[in-house]
């Protein structure tokens, strides 16, 4: 249930709702996890817009896009790693950006901080969340 943050000058996206709909689908896809409401309700991008003069590499260049992934830990071995690495960048070029100036973040949270639904889960509680979630059909 990764939470995706994507930091992009104003402008550098046309369709932003589109970007989040896309990256939230391509992690969920490349995580594996079943279709279910859980996963489905609680794995969102988010897109923040900011003024052209708020970014800035050394050389003064203003145009990159942040992307940073948070999971719960564990939820990406090291393939699922390079996959949503090159996934995301893929859709963030093709939506606008340029994929030499896309950073990817992959960021875990600790066991035991997910928070969902008003509590602090661990990897156990989240599989067993999903599990009764599956068995009720």
């Amino acid at each position: 249930m990764p939470m995706i943050d994507v930091y992009a000058t104003e402008g550098t996206f046309p369709d932003v709702k589109k970007l989040a709909q896309d990256l939230a689908t391509a992690v969920m896809t490349i995580e594996q996890v079943p279709p279910i409401a859980m996963f489905r309700k609680n794995t969102a991008a988010f897109v923040h817009t900011l003024p052209a003069d708020s970014i800035s590499n050394v050389d003064g260049d203003s145009d990159y896009v942040r992307v940073q992934v948070l999971t719960n830990a564990g939820a990406l071995d090291r393939e699922k790693q390079l996959a949503v690495v090159a996934e995301l960048t893929r859709i963030v070029a093709e939506a606008g950006g340029d994929a030499q100036r896309t950073w990817v973040l992959l960021t875990e949270a600790p066991e035991g901080g997910w928070g969902l639904w008003g509590h602090a889960h661990t990897n156990a509680e989240l599989v067993a969340a999903a599990r009764a979630e599956l068995a009720k059909g």
